[in-house]
């Protein structure tokens, strides 16, 4: 009986690892943009785009490379969210190279001469597969709406000093959950970000325009900020939400 078992398992194992191979998206490959990032972003996030500027081939390359996989659902939950996590930076500074020299990303709305386009997020600008999406499509319609993690925040970085840090890394499927832990714990331990004390704390605009994600599935801001804060807080915390600085993340 104990060998069935034994065999059983085994052949569960090989049938596991074969399906997940086989869901893997043979065609994607982010190393491009892992390489660029490693180059042109420092250890505080910030970004030298007059350097992404003159590597602006091998970027586009990669930008190409998206745009012809889409994802299917036959890919990995963490495949899929990896792709569209970085397709969303990346394309944020392909938004910012197509105006650059800006001081601040908003300031490209007003260029914008589209019928109810008013935001630079709301431009569709990026061909994935058949389609053509905006940064809000991405963010919205598809990461917030599909996967149901508030963890996107810790890694959607919009080009403004008050997002989360930029990684020097791509997301990778294989360590996406890690990464977005440590996304969240160098968010909510940067006190630029956000001033967390007992008494008193004041925390990114993050916790008060996305409150309903933090609320979802019995879970609150304050257990959030719990998880990857040094500095505990209760719900007797006084909370207030800091200014968002909307200057540019640029190396100076």
């Amino acid at each position: 009986m104990n060998k069935k078992i034994t065999i059983l398992a085994v052949v569960l194992t090989l049938l596991t690892s074969i399906l997940t191979f086989a869901t893997a998206p043979t065609d994607v490959d982010h190393s491009v943009f892992d390489r660029l990032l490693k180059k042109y972003v420092n250890e505080k996030g910030l970004v030298n785009y007059k350097g992404f500027k003159k590597d602006e081939k091998e970027f586009n390359g990669y930008l190409e490379m998206l745009s012809k996989n889409a994802p299917t659902d036959k890919w990995s939950k963490n495949d899929q969210m990896a792709y569209w996590i970085n397709a969303y930076n990346a394309y944020t500074i392909r938004l910012i190279l197509d105006h650059y020299p800006v001081e601040s990303i908003k300031d490209i709305g007003s260029k914008i001469k589209i019928p109810f386009v008013t935001t630079p997020w709301a431009k569709k600008f990026i061909k994935i597969g058949n389609e053509t999406m905006s940064l809000d499509n991405i963010e919205h319609g598809i990461l917030r709406k599909k996967y149901d993690d508030p963890r996107i925040h810790f890694t959607l970085v919009c080009a403004s000093i008050s997002c989360p840090r930029l990684r020097n890394e791509a997301y990778m499927a294989n360590k996406l959950d890690a990464q977005m832990d440590d996304q969240g714990s160098d968010f909510l331990n940067n006190p630029a970000k956000n001033s967390i004390a007992k008494d008193k704390t004041s925390l990114s605009k993050y916790f008060d325009w996305y409150k309903a994600d933090w609320n979802e599935n019995g879970k609150s801001v304050e257990e959030w900020v719990n998880k990857y804060s040094k500095t505990k807080i209760n719900k007797d915390t006084k909370i207030s939400f800091l200014d968002y600085n909307w200057n540019l993340n640029e190396q100076k």
